[in-house]
């Protein structure tokens, strides 16, 4: 059994986001192996990549449970991760897409050290019912949809 606290917000930010981009949920929690729910599809990473071998866990469950409108396309956990330096570094270049019109949205400026020219970074959440953060981020990402190159637009926006 699996409860999640959403944040503020949540629900109309994944649905924005899913009108806008490609959404892929990279995380470095564990997915849960057995009994999943077979919607995610894995992109492959080549075996160097894959630091520890996966154990049931809980990102599988708790995206079903975030993401129910099906707005992640595709869901990559830890073992997509590349293990660098003692951290799991989310290498944005295993997507397979152009970079130049490539985000990444995290808490953790270690899980994007490979690509800092990508990210917009994100407070952490626990359980301030009063969070507007995601609310905040919404005008950035409607801007950023349109960019060309998210390196420059980015480097506008910081």
């Amino acid at each position: 059994q699996v409860y999640v606290l959403k944040r503020p917000f949540v629900d109309e930010f994944l649905r924005r986001m899913g009108e806008l981009f490609e959404c892929v949920l990279f995380t470095a929690s564990l997915a849960k192996v057995s009994g999943g729910t077979g919607t995610a599809r894995a992109v492959p990473v080549p075996p160097r990549h894959r630091p520890v071998p996966p154990r049931p866990q809980y990102a599988d469950p708790v995206t079903d449970l975030l993401d129910q409108r099906g707005v992640f396309r595709a869901r990559l956990f830890r073992e997509s991760c590349v293990f660098h330096q003692g951290c799991y570094v989310k290498d944005l270049s295993l997507l397979g897409r152009d970079l130049h019109k490539t985000l990444i949205l995290d808490n953790s400026p270690a899980s994007y050290i490979f690509h800092p020219g990508n990210a917009v970074p994100v407070q952490s959440w626990f359980d301030d019912m009063a969070d507007t953060e995601l609310l905040n981020l919404l005008p950035i990402f409607e801007e950023l949809s349109g960019a060309e190159d998210v390196y420059a637009s980015l480097g506008q926006l910081r």
